[in-house]
């Protein structure tokens, strides 16, 4: 993962990090708010480190509104029969 130019997490949270600070470009999404990352971490010193190279350099784009999945699936879609 270190030699990649770009590193892309989905869904933040079910997998280690390696540190690529100042290294390569790297792309965080997660449905998990940024104040909840410490507790999800579990270790400050850790958390700490992490955030510390992540955000002071980060371009933080939170979004709002429903799931494009829930909105787009047909699972969720209203029947024409009701």
């Amino acid at each position: 993962m270190a030699k990649v130019n770009v590193l892309l997490l989905d869904d933040y949270g079910l997998a280690t990090l390696e540190d690529r600070h100042g290294l390569q470009s790297t792309l965080v999404t997660s449905q998990l708010p940024v104040e909840h990352w410490h507790e999800t971490i579990g270790d400050a010193t850790l958390a700490d480190a992490i955030l510390d190279r992540l955000i002071h350099n980060a371009h933080r784009i939170n979004l709002k509104g429903e799931s494009m999945r829930k909105t787009k699936s047909s699972l969720t879609a209203k029947s024409t029969t009701e």
